[in-house]
């Protein structure tokens, strides 16, 4: 632990809460620069819809949403036409605020005339989306998936979802909505922070029972009733994969801004809460995406009034335990260095993980390394770090429950899906082109924002314009939707045209190009007609520049 900060070099740093804890300049760091900011309520909607606006299909797990204040009059015009269309459609609607967490400012409602205007959400925006009504329930409650995913790179694109998960229970039976219970929060949200502080809420020694369980505990259940457990598990592969596919665009932005490339600097990973809701149908729906998953292996218990103390709880232990254990793995710099797989940690001094001030875990690993005369030593390394007594303890000699010097240690909990599923899921990957474009006319490094300059540069080196499309009515393209993306409320550090603002135009551009083709296909079109005249281009510099 280094509460203000290290000056020399680690091969790992570990933050509590985002890329910025500490500046740095090499090794690796568990958090990507704009991870919090890109999986906000509203920029995750935001990226979600462009892609159902490509993919309405395949982006189907995630519910109707819309960004409040600014799509308010929308929202409500929707409503009523679909109850217009059908009358017997009665919907509820969850709004949750935009910087929310742990439940805190959600709430139901049946009609667009039930948002709470007067708490001010013009300076608190929220996203309001269709409810799930009939999700599956076991023992009569409602539950949420948490699994863990660990984005291991971003270019080329690595990720892993961990084999297990937690299944996090209501406190209360679950009914439908009405008017009357929509105001239950034990019986409708599933957040850990507000379930635990019902009367109902049990803390279990089993990882099968109580109110918070394994995710495989719950599969062993529905294979027991017969349910199809591989296609829920390859659905719930397929939405993790295709929701990062989502927010990668937006994340490579805000990479190349902080690590400029052909700069010094670190490399990223980072463990991404998934949260999912199973429908009655095993359907898995995406909830939201928590950047910074807790990953307390303990929970407080009362002992007398005020008097609390810090109890293991198994469950949580049995999870979040494997998943740190085997994202260090994964990321362990000595397996660069080392082409003996078996090279893990050739000195005990070899790596150097940084932990900030507050970060608690406690962790045991069994490593195996190749001594001198091909003998094999399993060093124990046991770190417990915590706000009153933070140590290291390393010791060649095996504590009396390690396993032999033969043994290994267990088998990975996190199984890479990215690329190994690569083939089935690329085509989906428009929007990471888009950026590129984007990125590439930047113009300054370390910026997130596209001037007039660099749009018109862009329009001009892809010979977009001509007789019906001249540079002006380019800057009025430009000035239109940066002005309106600039005055949605969003913080702003410089001015421009943002991501967002940029797919949005080349959206426009494609539509005006390539009439009567579904979306997809006309900015695939005009994706790969940019690529074709850069790619001229370059080639032309090129030969100039050797002439």
């Amino acid at each position: 632990q280094f509460p203000f900060g290290r000056r020399l070099p680690c091969d790992i740093y570990w933050h509590g809460v985002s890329f910025h804890d500490n500046n740095i300049f090499s090794g690796q760091v568990n958090k990507f620069p704009g991870m919090m900011e890109t999986v906000r309520k509203i920029t995750l909607s935001r990226a979600m819809r462009t892609m159902q606006d490509l993919f309405p299909l395949e982006y189907n797990f995630y519910p109707r949403s819309w960004i409040l204040p600014e799509e308010l009059p929308l929202f409500v015009a929707e409503v009523r036409m679909m109850k217009d269309s059908n009358p017997s459609w009665k919907p509820t609607f969850i709004v949750k605020p935009d910087g929310g967490c742990q439940g805190d400012g959600i709430y139901l409602i049946k009609d667009p005339s039930d948002i709470r205007l007067t708490g001010s959400i013009q300076s608190r925006p929220a996203v309001v989306q269709e409810y799930i009504c009939k999700p599956l329930l076991v023992d009569k409650l409602k539950f949420d998936i948490r699994l863990y995913v660990l984005l291991k790179s971003l270019e080329p694109l690595e990720i892993y979802i961990a084999k297990d998960g937690l299944s996090r229970f209501c406190t209360e039976p679950y009914q439908e909505p009405t008017l009357k219970n929509l105001h239950q929060v034990f019986m409708h949200l599933t957040n850990y922070s507000l379930n635990i502080h019902s009367g109902n809420f049990i803390h279990s020694d089993s990882v099968n029972t109580g109110s918070k369980r394994t995710f495989s505990s719950i599969l062993c259940r529905l294979s027991s009733r017969g349910a199809d457990v591989k296609k829920l598990w390859s659905d719930i592969i397929s939405l993790v994969i295709k929701t990062i596919i989502a927010l990668t665009p937006e994340l490579k932005v805000y990479y190349q801004s902080d690590i400029p490339a052909g700069k010094p600097g670190p490399t990223c990973f980072q463990i991404l809460g998934f949260d999912i809701l199973l429908m009655k149908n095993l359907k898995p729906i995406l909830l939201e995406v928590n950047a910074n998953p807790s990953m307390r292996i303990e929970h407080e218990q009362e002992l007398s009034p005020g008097v609390y103390e810090n109890v293991p709880s198994p469950v949580d232990e049995e999870v979040k335990v494997a998943v740190i254990r085997d994202t260090l793995r994964l990321v362990d710099p000595q397996k660069k260095k080392k082409k003996d797989t078996h090279l893990i940690f050739p000195h005990l001094h070899g790596v150097l993980i940084f932990f900030p001030p507050s970060y608690h875990v406690m962790y045991n690993i069994g490593k195996k390394i190749q001594a001198e005369q091909d003998q094999f030593i399993i060093p124990y390394i046991s770190l417990n770090f915590s706000n009153t007594s933070p140590s290291v303890e390393v010791s060649e000699e095996l504590p009396d429950t390690a396993p032999g010097p033969e043994a290994a240690l267990p088998s990975l909990c996190l199984k890479q899906v990215f690329p190994k599923y690569a083939k089935q899921f690329s085509y989906l990957r428009l929007v990471d082109r888009v950026a590129a474009l984007f990125i590439r006319f930047l113009g300054v490094k370390g910026t997130t924002k596209l001037g007039p300059t660099g749009f018109r540069t862009f329009i001009r080196n892809c010979k977009l314009s001509n007789s019906n499309f001249s540079m002006a009515a380019v800057d009025i393209l430009y000035i239109d939707i940066t002005r309106r993306w600039n005055s949605m409320g969003i913080e702003h550090k410089e001015s421009g045209m943002c991501l967002q603002a940029f797919v949005e135009a080349f959206f426009c551009l494609a539509q005006r190009k390539y009439k009567s083709r579904p979306l997809h296909d006309q900015v695939a079109s005009l994706i790969e007609l940019c690529e074709c005249r850069l790619a001229a281009l370059h080639g032309k510099r090129l030969v100039w520049g050797c002439g």
